[in-house]
């Protein structure tokens, strides 16, 4: 990968005393890796025990956030893929409600100088919007146990919900806005093939999942290996096929910080 992005820039940038922008070095790094991931990708085909770790990240800068690169042929935009997402961005399942099954959803999350949270989407859903109204409030509350010695009220975060089912409401996703809103504001991707899965209220409380298997066999039909649920559903998910259970890992959390603790990628 150093030989290739030497090479790339030798080309380039043939006079040795020529300053490289930034933007053409991170391009020839992300073609680099990805040329270099294809190989290894192959490898793990061969022999996954010795190459099962095929993921390739980087960072620009002394304080740079994390970035992974994946083959384009890897991705796909409306299953779980292994690799982890940009910081602030996080799969979540809202285990629906009496009209509406269980469904998808990216939740992403980007934040600036200001202050308060805006919802990108139009006209978004008013459990949504509720689940966001309460992801901010805890985050503020809980700020120093969640995100330390940053200040959340010094942020400005916006906020974009997508929908991958015929769900839409965006019910119960409170833990997930919350995992999103900290992940953006710490430069912290959370770990691949996760789905994060749980509401909460205005006292940080977590709120039951009704149908906790259907929300796990979803998950695993998504393209997830990990799904982090409320520890209250610990008993229900004995009920879980054996199939199912050897394809995918619940964790279990306690409350948010616990939440976070076990979704962020730890590189």
């Amino acid at each position: 990968m150093n030989k290739t992005v030497s090479g790339l820039l030798k080309l380039i940038y043939p006079d040795p005393e020529m300053a490289v922008p930034d933007d053409i070095l991170e391009w020839c790094v992300r073609l680099a890796l990805e040329m270099r991931r294809r190989v290894k990708e192959q490898q793990k085909r061969i022999g996954s025990a010795e190459f099962r770790n095929t993921q390739f990240s980087y960072s620009m800068g002394l304080e740079g956030i994390e970035k992974f690169v994946a083959t384009p042929e890897l991705q796909s935009e409306d299953s779980i893929g292994t690799d982890p997402l940009p910081a602030g961005q996080v799969w979540a399942i809202s285990p629906g409600g009496q009209d509406e099954a269980a469904g998808l959803f990216r939740i992403e999350v980007t934040e600036g100088p200001g202050g308060g949270v805006r919802i990108l989407n139009q006209s978004p859903p008013a459990p949504f919007r509720e689940s966001v109204k309460i992801a901010e409030q805890n985050l503020y509350a809980r700020a120093n146990e969640l995100v330390g010695d940053r200040n959340p009220r010094e942020h400005e975060f916006a906020v974009q919900l997508r929908s991958f089912d015929a769900a839409k409401s965006g019910a119960a996703l409170g833990v997930g806005v919350l995992i999103a809103l900290a992940s953006s504001l710490l430069g912290k991707p959370l770990k691949g093939g996760l789905a994060v899965v749980g509401g909460i209220n205005l006292g940080g409380s977590i709120e039951q999942v009704h149908n906790p298997i259907d929300v796990v066999e979803l998950a695993l039909e998504k393209g997830a290996t990990n799904v982090l649920m409320p520890v209250a559903c610990r008993r229900a998910m004995m009920d879980l096929s054996d199939d199912v259970a050897t394809k995918v890992q619940v964790v279990f959390y306690l409350d948010a910080a616990d939440a976070l603790r076990k979704a962020v990628h730890e590189g």
